[in-house]
């Protein structure tokens, strides 16, 4: 599910009592050289300083099924303000959804969305975005192939665009695993300790994300500050995924389904004005500047001219799931805080938080 996550007061206050609480203010930390980098200044200079972003690539010996033991390298963002290494470090690590990826859910550039520039310059905390496997900016095994799609969203969105006919998948399973999620959560975890040398991270989740970060923490409450599960899915006697009826690495998620599909559960449909005009569109471009191929496949947008260019599709990664329940979460130490809205029921998942 999508609602644009804009960075209420409240929620901004919220977070940044929990996060300073935890701030070790004895300890200063220099900021440590990346391996693997890029950076630039993406902020105007204010009372407190301009917010660089600086783009990571963190290697990890995979455990997703289709590329298992092949060293890839997971996208992981950081903002932060450039006077950082004056001050102790407090990491904060934000982990997307199901489908949405991360900088199209955390950092929406657009008006006041863009969270993690809220955090970076005026909480002043170091803030990383992940990707996993099968999102975003990250590696996507098995998913530039598009007969790696069910057969019925080939026939309804991807004939005559990219394909000709339907076809039998290259590779019939799902992708990820809860298993392999952790592990390379752990992996960021692990590289932004050593890079800005913190003892610890704190999580922020949003719907789906509760699947990572939850479990994580109860495995290592060493190396996590707190958590923050921001409109989390939570089921009390959950176990494990069922096995889709035609395994394939990816499904495909059209903008009409993102916005429309999901109204019921998202509270759009129950509450007027819940939608800035406009936004819509920024949130589907964000998210096809994430995917670039998937930008590329389809029909054109409802109404369009002949020979438009396609509208695009997200694609999204297959899951198996386990584990995160009540005797899960019962075992958690570590600080933690949970906000959800009012009318927001959870996508594919109950929230009975």
């Amino acid at each position: 599910m999508y609602t644009a996550v804009r960075p209420a007061p409240i929620v901004l206050c919220s977070l940044a009592l929990m996060l300073a609480g935890c701030r070790d203010a004895t300890r200063p930390t220099p900021v440590v050289a990346a391996p693997n980098f890029t950076q630039r200044s993406d902020a105007p200079d204010d009372e407190n300083g301009p917010v660089v972003t600086i783009d990571h690539q963190v290697p990890h010996q995979s455990t997703v099924a289709g590329n298992a033991g092949e060293l890839v390298h997971l996208f992981l963002r950081e903002r932060v303000r450039n006077d950082i290494d004056e001050r102790a470090r407090t990491a904060v690590l934000m982990i997307h959804g199901r489908s949405t990826p991360v900088l199209a859910g955390m950092e929406l550039r657009y008006g006041d969305y863009d969270w993690a520039l809220w955090l970076a310059r005026s909480g002043g905390f170091d803030v990383f975005m992940l990707d996993f496997q099968g999102s975003g900016r990250s590696p996507r095994p098995r998913m530039d192939d598009p007969c790696n799609v069910p057969l019925g969203q080939q026939r309804s969105l991807l004939i005559p665009n990219p394909l000709a006919t339907t076809c039998s998948p290259s590779y019939a399973a799902t992708l990820n695993t809860t298993g392999s999620d952790l592990d390379e959560l752990d992996a960021a975890v692990e590289y932004i300790r050593v890079l800005r040398r913190v003892d610890k991270v704190h999580l922020i989740g949003w719907s789906q994300a509760s699947f990572r970060i939850g479990p994580y923490a109860v495995q290592h409450p060493d190396k996590v500050a707190s958590l923050f599960f921001f409109g989390p899915i939570f089921n009390t006697g959950f176990t494990r995924t069922p096995p889709p009826s035609e395994p394939t690495p990816m499904t495909l998620t059209t903008r009409a389904d993102l916005f429309t599909s999901n109204a019921g559960t998202t509270g759009w449909s129950t509450c007027a004005g819940q939608r800035e005009p406009g936004i819509e569109d920024v949130i589907w471009a964000a998210i096809m500047e994430n995917d670039a191929l998937g930008h590329t496949w389809g029909p054109p947008a409802a109404g369009a001219p002949e020979g438009s260019p396609p509208e695009g599709v997200m694609r999204v990664r297959q899951a198996i799931l386990s584990g995160w329940n009540s005797q899960l979460a019962s075992q958690l130490t570590v600080p933690t805080l949970i906000i959800r809205g009012e009318f927001d029921t959870g996508l594919g998942g109950r929230q009975d938080v």
